[in-house]
């Protein structure tokens, strides 16, 4: 189970069984979120076992957070994470538009970086980023994110084919990019 994370505004921690019920009341992901992930809307209703297979996936992940503020924001994980080459990739999502574009998810990255690569011992993070998700791009490269790719007409998606774009962070350059986040930051450990 990973550790709670505290930032200035946010609180990343384990899902829980309780959860439920507050992802229940959020309702289906957006189409306008299904389609900056590459996914098509199939317009499927979401019900209780949705959102038990919902939190019950990040329950079951080894490092997976809520992100929570006054209410559950979002979700933000580190996939294929691997000890030994020091290396993992970053899943973001925020549930609700209407939080979007207010610097939620930067300041979320930033923090499970800041473990990643304090606490982890981890050396780069990469992320996948569809190239039409210009907010999201704008906040892997405040988090210090480069290009490192673009793997043409990967998704298709609304009756066209679209980009992703590959980009990664070394710990150097986040360091550079996020000075005063740090092994310092509180994080508390799971109970």
């Amino acid at each position: 189970m990973p550790p709670v994370l505290v930032s200035p505004n946010l609180t990343m921690r384990p899902a829980t069984a309780a959860d439920v019920a507050s992802r229940l009341a959020l309702g289906p992901e957006p189409d306008e979120n299904l389609r900056l992930y590459g996914v098509q809307p199939d317009g499927a209703p979401f019900d209780r076992a949705d959102a038990e297979r919902w939190v019950n996936a990040l329950i079951e992940h080894p490092y997976a957070w809520i992100i929570e503020g006054r209410s559950l924001l979002g979700v933000i994980r580190l996939d294929r994470v691997n000890l030994v080459d020091k290396r993992a990739s970053l899943g973001i999502g925020l549930l609700q538009l209407e939080q979007q574009g207010r610097g939620i998810g930067t300041e979320a990255a930033r923090r499970v970086l800041a473990y990643g690569f304090d606490t982890l011992g981890l050396h780069r993070v990469s992320v996948r980023v569809l190239a039409d998700n210009g907010r999201a791009i704008r906040c892997y490269e405040k988090c210090g994110f480069q290009l490192e790719g673009r793997e043409r007409e990967t998704v298709f998606l609304d009756g066209a084919w679209r980009d992703d774009l590959i980009m990664g962070v070394l710990a150097h350059e986040f360091r550079r990019h996020s000075p005063r986040l740090s092994s310092t930051t509180i994080c508390l450990e799971s109970r």
